[in-house]
């Protein structure tokens, strides 16, 4: 439920930022779809570590999920560089909008990360059970 709404939240900041940089309107929408797009990021980040626990018996880091943490790392360090840039006045608005692109890029880096998992991990299943996947 959390990762489409993060998603579909990434797909209208995206556009809005890029809006932004492009055209230099829009600003304030930009800026609050940033917002809600980190807050998702928080929250599945937490709901995930729960998952990490409950399944791997760690809340980060459990080895079939390791380079995921690491990565998801980066995304959430970028993500709170926006926040505290913003929140200090440390940056001019396309300084903060280039930090969003960068923070991005890569959570859809991590993003990939996890449906590979996913992916391989379905294929691996149904090869198990003798189902084509």
């Amino acid at each position: 439920m959390l990762a489409p709404a993060q998603f579909l939240a990434f797909a209208v900041s995206l556009v809005l930022v890029l809006r932004f940089l492009w055209t230099g309107d829009g600003y304030t929408a930009a800026t609050v779809s940033i917002l809600v797009k980190t807050g998702f990021l928080y929250l599945i980040m937490v709901t995930g570590a729960i998952w990490e626990k409950v399944v791997f018996g760690q809340y980060l880091f459990a080895p079939a999920f390791f380079w995921e943490d690491v990565f998801s790392f980066a995304v959430i360090a970028l993500h709170s560089l926006y926040l505290w840039a913003l929140w200090t006045g440390a940056m001019t608005p396309h300084q903060l909008m280039f930090v969003t692109l960068a923070a991005y890029a890569t959570y859809v880096i991590n993003a990939g990360q996890f449906l590979r998992k996913l992916r391989l991990a379905r294929l691996d299943q149904a090869s198990d059970q003798g189902v084509a996947a």
